[in-house]
């Protein structure tokens, strides 16, 4: 077993925060010269969810559990790549099973009028710090979609104070991922997508970390001082914060809070970088960075404060919040 532990000293942090851009996306021109679905290929081709008052939400349980961490620092070895969030994939969980529980939106919530966009929410206690080590969890779906296969596992950073992450945190990253709204609809370029297990090679993985190890991993104190997931290279961290809270954009609703911010994240592992609002009152695209707000005016200002890779437009446009890349399915 070995440890993925962070970096040690100020010189060794430092150097990390420079080989991605703070926060939201580490944007390197050269990515855009590359396929949107491309990434590194390897050698095949191919708390517990919080409910709001009067939010249900709806699991179906799946097993897992296994550990296998790696040396932390060499996450962090490989090239930057964007952070915070990510686009398109599949339906129906392939294999027949049941398809992710949707559940209905609950009432808006109201937040304290004061509350800036881009604030992470009042409500349940969050997970702040953990042993930094990552657990796989057992599991795994027959391939989705058709095109290039890029295989996932799903882990979690070990010693975060979460009851039942393998059904809660695994059930909804699959579920999520094999959705046709997601990046295997046919639209997203020529994808497959496939979960596997501790024993297999991945082309990236999705990990559920603490608040303490996603700022560190995602550039907090050196660009925007919001919480924040982020991608880098192989490495997808989803910040548990933003699990059990959401963000203001999305009202209430963490359920598709959560699935935005796994096909965010993914979107940023297939090439995708930030986009803003491109209409009033429009869907917002899942590359917009709705954890930080669906108003283009913020996302202007907040790339003033620290350049997010992306120019978005102070033109008052605020879009709707939405979790899918593909949120329409035409009918069959």
């Amino acid at each position: 077993m070995h440890d993925h532990r962070f970096p040690g000293s100020d010189a060794e942090r430092a150097e990390q925060h420079q080989r991605g851009e703070p926060l939201a996306a580490s944007w390197r021109p050269a990515e855009r010269e590359q396929p949107k679905h491309r990434i590194r290929k390897r050698r095949r081709y191919g708390w517990q969810v919080y409910a709001l008052p009067l939010l249900v939400v709806i699991t179906a349980l799946v097993v897992f559990q296994t550990v296998r961490p790696d040396d932390f620092d060499a996450t962090l070895s490989g090239a930057s790549s964007p952070l915070d969030g990510g686009e398109p994939l599949g339906a129906r969980d392939a294999g027949g099973n049941a398809p992710p529980a949707v559940t209905e939106a609950p009432t808006k919530q109201r937040y304290p009028s004061d509350m800036f966009d881009a604030d992470l929410p009042p409500g349940a206690p969050i997970p702040k710090t953990g042993a930094r080590t990552f657990q796989v969890l057992p599991g795994g779906s027959p391939v989705v979609g058709q095109g290039q296969l890029y295989r996932y596992t799903v882990e979690v950073e070990v010693g975060m104070d979460l009851p039942d992450p393998e059904t809660e945190f695994g059930h909804m990253v699959q579920t999520t991922l094999s959705d046709p709204r997601s990046w295997t609809n046919p639209k997203a370029g020529g994808i497959s997508l496939q979960r596997v297990g501790e024993d297999a090679d991945p082309d990236f993985r999705v990990i559920l970390v603490s608040q303490d190890s996603a700022r560190v991993l995602c550039g907090y104190s050196a660009g925007v001082p919001y919480d924040s997931s982020c991608r880098k290279g192989e490495m997808v961290y989803i910040n548990a914060a933003r699990w059990v809270r959401g963000a203001k954009a999305f009202e209430g609703d963490i359920g598709n809070y959560r699935r935005y911010a796994i096909n965010h994240e993914v979107g940023h592992a297939f090439g995708n970088g930030h986009v803003g609002c491109p209409a009033p009152g429009a869907l917002a695209p899942v590359m917009m960075q709705q954890t930080f707000s669906a108003s283009n005016n913020v996302l202007h200002e907040l790339n003033q404060v620290a350049d997010q890779g992306t120019k978005i437009a102070a033109d008052g446009f605020v879009c709707k919040p939405n979790a899918w890349p593909f949120p329409v399915i035409a009918p069959s």
